[in-house]
């Protein structure tokens, strides 16, 4: 640690009661802005000088202000590691070895922390947490560079490695400041796109006129502007978190105060304890995030609508969506995206043979790797095991009551519709509240002493959901639906009937499975016509109808059309 740098930070956290460290780590967040501007400046033409600035200012980082010798080496063999084995491992198991020896290595840290038990203490595991999400994709990409292209899908052929990097961009990318501490994290591929600009080159046929701004001959376009909005709203949700968390905290609902209130405020209060602990981490990405889009790796091409420079490739929560989440799905869906873009990615799609539908098997790996992943506190399994059989119930819910609130056509709400979005809405807040409890919590007794204090009233909801999904009522909902959707057009996907499948730890559903299921379908029923003699437009209509009708219920293809009849 440099000299002197703790005492402005310990003066400060004798004024506010906070911890020095946490204040450090929310000025090295803020640092990093102007740091990052000077990143953007270093000459395109020199890679080697960008690595090495970013790899100087992380080590400031760790060691100048945080004094994590033991951190810095616990990267340095994780990263070294996972190169070695990626380099010199060769077989089909490469990248297994490099994720269990990932895994491993953490969880020995995670052990360690937890037993120390200093939460107001930066420790090494939340940049190493970080840090495996890149180093096991990164053996991934190795891996399918070595594979023949015709095995892989499109996005692994985008992230495929055909050669080692050299040990400097290696480091840069190991050591990205911006997201050293909190993410988010990034496949290699996208590093050196930007480190060698053309992540910023212009698709092809796109008039130059039209390009985004840049500075001079700088290839990197300018993203002051968003990267200020980002680091507004992370102040504001920082601001707000100190405010609510010295009303809604841990010991609060644990000690005799919680119980004096009625059981509908302590299920508001209990709310609150989550929404409190949600700012801070809405607060943290926003801040990383910004100085991710200042730097210029958070460019995500051009907005085709606007004509203007998208800067949401690192986006990793939406509040929005989470607030007003009305199903399991889209809650999960906007929290920590990046790390579901990792699991499903890396885990979820990689467990699954070839040629199958990822099934039981992938969702239970990717419950263990998340659960892992975060630590060993019982508090996360508690967590996890519930959000996992909400999931459950969410989707089976939606597929047997949502039908009822539409017309038979099954696209047209009917006058019910408004009061099933805030109902579902209510239902999704209040379970969440529940589940998430014992990942703030993170104890086992004092997780379930909270639970008690709110009547277990989530336990009672999930086993009354499982009683009526194995009574006699789901075969009178499963027979009005096949009425209803024997009453509707033939040939037509139902939304009603939309059966998404949406795997633990919050992992968005599968587009290749979705994608191979829509042209089976499409291929078998084009055989069918072609026997009976229909033409191809007639085909083509149905065909329009079904992908029109599947991406209303939350499908997405690229190239629509064009890309099933291709495949076809």
């Amino acid at each position: 640690m440099l000299p002197y740098i703790n005492a402005p930070f310990i003066y400060v956290a004798n004024l506010l009661g906070a911890a020095p460290d946490e204040l450090k780590l929310i000025f090295s967040f803020l640092l990093s802005y102007p740091l990052a501007g000077i990143l953007k400046r270093i000459p395109d033409s020199k890679p080697w000088q960008k690595n090495a600035y970013t790899i100087f200012i992380s080590l400031f980082y760790l060691v100048g202000l945080f004094d994590l010798w033991d951190g810095l080496r616990t990267l340095l063999y994780s990263s070294a590691g996972a190169y070695a084995i990626a380099y010199f491992i060769k077989t089909d198991l490469m990248p297994w070895i490099g994720f269990v020896f990932l895994m491993g290595h953490m969880s020995i840290n995670h052990i360690i922390r937890q037993r120390l038990n200093e939460p107001g203490t930066v420790d090494i595991t939340g940049a190493q947490m970080v840090l495996i999400m890149k180093l096991t994709a990164f053996c991934w990409n190795v891996y399918d560079g070595r594979q023949p292209e015709a095995e892989l899908s499109d996005v692994q052929k985008e992230r495929a490695l055909k050669e080692m990097p050299d040990l400097l961009d290696y480091a840069g990318y190991v050591l990205f400041f911006p997201s050293l501490f909190a993410g988010p994290a990034f496949d290699y591929v996208d590093y050196k796109n930007y480190i060698g600009t053309t992540m910023f080159a212009l698709p092809p046929g796109t008039d130059p006129s039209k390009a985004p701004p840049t500075r001079k001959k700088r290839k990197i376009p300018r993203s002051g502007t968003p990267a200020a909005m980002k680091a507004g709203a992370g102040l504001v949700w920082i601001f707000l978190f100190l405010q609510l968390s010295n009303y809604y905290y841990a010991d609060f609902y644990l000690g005799p105060d919680y119980m004096k209130y009625g059981i509908l405020r302590r299920m508001w209060q209990l709310h609150m304890m989550g929404f409190t602990a949600r700012t801070k981490y809405y607060g943290v990405w926003a801040l990383t995030e910004g100085a991710c889009i200042l730097s210029g790796i958070g460019y995500n091409g051009i907005d085709a609508a606007t004509g203007r420079a998208k800067w949401d490739r690192l986006s990793n929560v939406v509040p929005s969506e989470i607030e007003t989440a009305q199903n399991v799905r889209a809650y999960l869906g906007a929290w920590n995206i990046n790390t579901n873009n990792w699991l499903r990615n890396y885990m979820y799609l990689r467990v699954t043979p070839k040629g199958k539908k990822p099934g039981f098997q992938a969702t239970l790996a990717v419950f263990v790797t998340s659960a892992f992943w975060h630590g060993f506190f019982p508090g996360y399994y508690l967590a996890f095991v519930l959000a996992s059989l909400l999931q459950t119930i969410a989707k089976q819910g939606r597929r047997l009551l949502r039908p009822f609130v539409f017309e038979g056509d099954g696209k047209t709400p009917t006058s019910k519709k408004p009061y099933y979005d805030v109902f579902t809405w209510f239902i999704t807040q209040l379970a969440f509240d529940f589940t998430t409890a014992p990942f703030i919590l993170l104890s086992l007794s004092a997780s379930l002493t909270v639970w008690a204090r709110v009547w277990f009233y989530c336990l009672f909801g999930v086993a009354a959901c499982f009683g009526f999904l194995n009574s006699p009522l789901k075969p009178q909902l499963l027979s009005e639906l096949k009425k209803r959707n024997t009453d509707a057009k033939p040939g037509l996907s139902r939304a009603s009937s939309y059966d998404g499948t949406h795997i633990g730890g919050g992992v968005p559903d599968d587009p290749e499975k979705e994608l191979s299921e829509i042209i089976r379908e499409a291929r078998a029923e084009f055989e069918k016509r072609k026997r009976r003699g229909s033409n191809g437009l007639d085909f083509k209509v149905m065909l329009q109808q079904k992908i029109d009708e599947w991406k209303r219920v939350g499908g997405k293809i690229k190239g629509d059309a064009m890309k099933v009849e291709k495949e076809l």
